[in-house]
């Protein structure tokens, strides 16, 4: 049976609600024929399928014949489109001018120059108000077109003050073009490798950042030239571990849309990311109170208009909304009360499985398992973690390799000794093909090689020399991802307490707020 995330019809139909499907129906009713008639039973014969299956379709409706399918599906592909554009032209500051510039054209081909003129200046006007440059240039490209083939004696001086127009946006999309690329790069290297791992990706990661960065000045920069730029610092900070810096920048990011919040609706997205980047700032660098403020800040919004323009928003929100609500109870210390969230989880990730990118299901498939972990339940973290092991994708081999790390920890705390012997070779031998052990994971192997060796009251001092030794090199920068993944530190000291990792976060957490 083909996969449903291999036909675009049917993931389309499939991502559709109730009211985009209603207004479908009534777009169909207003142009039907014979042949939109069958668009209809071909829509509702998909819709209800849980999984595409083009033979059982066939054979449930026969009116519909193989020969013809691949045209039904292409037609009724188009008319979705066109159903869902016209129920979306308000949500979108893109669709409005792309509208406008439809308008302009078709003036311009009546003949009516001076009107179509006129629309061009209104496209500048809310182009310009919404920081849309590509809109600007369109439009601009249109005026001189009518200039140069018409004499319209709209305005004096105008060739030249279309000139300056140019010039001006002109030099802003390079900037902008710049820096969406760098930061484009530098997130896709986040993605692929995760963190710096050693002075040689830290020394590659500073060169490209210096050749492709280009010179900026903040008072002659636009909004969407800002925004670019703080991201790229933030990727470039986050790369290196720089979590000052990335908070920093993730800050900025974040001020940016609230010194114009109108930007909220038309960049719904890159707002989310940015509050989804400072919360993960305040969590790695346990600023317990600034990420508890700001999360609260995510929740409103997670219920306003603008988190909920569209589908792409909400399941950003979702994502984004429980992997803070998952980190504060890993904060809190309250790992059990944090599992509550799992079933909601579960059924969203079903729910979105169609939309959901396989990074951000690594990313919640470990830390639920780190959540499970902490509360003692090695089996179903274990179970999380075998989901990340066997997914077979060519990214984030940092979280890659630090689930294979904590699946044999859990492993180890089940007393599983027959299989440990190869899971720890298999696990060092896929870590240093992944160039990612550092000093950190080398004391962790070496002490569990020689903890079969050890007698029951040996186990205790050596689970406290290791500590020791660890938090000896825990500040030290390029050691700070293992840290970051796995809280080592808390696992040691609950087997030297004989208590849960959990209790171990929770006393270190409430000290902390009482030493405030």
């Amino acid at each position: 049976m083909p996969n449903r995330n291999t036909d675009e019809l049917f993931q389309l139909i499939k991502s559709l609600d109730k009211g985009e499907k209603r207004n479908f129906k009534l777009y169909i009713k207003r142009i039907s024929g014979y042949e939109d008639l069958k668009s209809v039973l071909l829509f509702d014969a998909l819709d209800k399928m849980e999984v595409y299956d083009e033979e059982y379709l066939l054979k449930k409706h026969r009116s519909i014949k193989k020969q013809q399918l691949s045209n039904m599906k292409a037609g009724l592909y188009k008319q979705l489109l066109a159903s869902l554009r016209h129920s979306n032209d308000d949500d979108n500051i893109d669709m409005q001018l792309n509208e406008q510039m439809s308008y302009a054209r078709i003036l311009y081909n009546k003949g009516l120059y001076l009107q179509a003129l006129k629309v061009l200046g209104k496209i500048k006007h809310l182009a310009k108000e919404h920081y849309q440059l590509t809109f600007q240039m369109q439009a601009l490209f249109f005026e001189k077109k009518i200039e140069a083939l018409h004499i319209t004696r709209s305005l004096e001086n105008r060739a030249e003050r279309l000139s300056f127009e140019i010039d001006d946006v002109n030099m802003h999309l390079s900037q902008m073009s710049s820096l969406s690329n760098l930061s484009l790069q530098l997130y896709g290297l986040y993605i692929k490798m995760g963190h710096a791992r050693d002075e040689k990706d830290v020394e590659a990661v500073k060169t490209f950042f210096e050749a492709n960065l280009p010179v900026c000045h903040l008072e002659d920069m636009q909004f969407y030239e800002k925004l670019y730029l703080y991201q790229s610092y933030c990727w470039y900070n986050f790369i290196l571990q720089d979590l000052l810096m990335y908070y920093r920048y993730s800050q900025k990011w974040v001020d940016l849309f609230e010194q114009e919040p109108f930007m909220k609706k038309v960049e719904a997205g890159q707002y989310i990311k940015g509050i989804h980047n400072l919360l993960s700032a305040h969590f790695d660098l346990s600023n317990y109170d600034g990420f508890n403020d700001t999360l609260h800040r995510f929740e409103t919004f997670s219920t306003s208009d603008y988190a909920n323009i569209n589908a792409n928003a909400r399941i950003q929100t979702f994502v984004y909304l429980h992997i803070a609500k998952i980190n504060k109870h890993f904060l809190e210390g309250t790992f059990e009360q944090g599992l509550e969230l799992v079933p909601y989880i579960e059924e969203k990730l079903k729910e979105y499985q169609l939309q959901l990118d396989r990074h951000r299901i690594l990313v919640f498939y470990y830390k639920i398992a780190c959540l499970y972990f902490g509360s003692g339940n090695n089996e179903k973290a274990i179970d999380y973690l075998n989901k990340i092991i066997h997914l077979k994708v060519d990214l984030r081999t940092d979280l890659q390799c630090y689930a294979r790390l904590l699946h044999l920890i859990a492993h180890y705390e089940l007393g599983n000794h027959q299989l440990l012997e190869y899971l720890i070779k298999s696990v060092y031998r896929f870590m240093a093909k992944m160039k990612n052990l550092s000093v950190v994971e080398e004391e962790i192997f070496k002490f569990l090689r020689k903890s079969f060796a050890l007698a029951p009251d040996k186990m205790i001092p050596a689970f406290v020399k290791l500590k020791e030794k660890l938090q000896g090199i825990e500040g030290k920068p390029l050691e700070s991802r293992s840290f970051m993944y796995l809280d080592i530190i808390a696992w040691l000291e609950s087997k030297i307490q004989h208590v849960p990792v959990q209790e171990v976060r929770r006393v270190r957490f409430l000290s902390g707020r009482k030493t405030k």
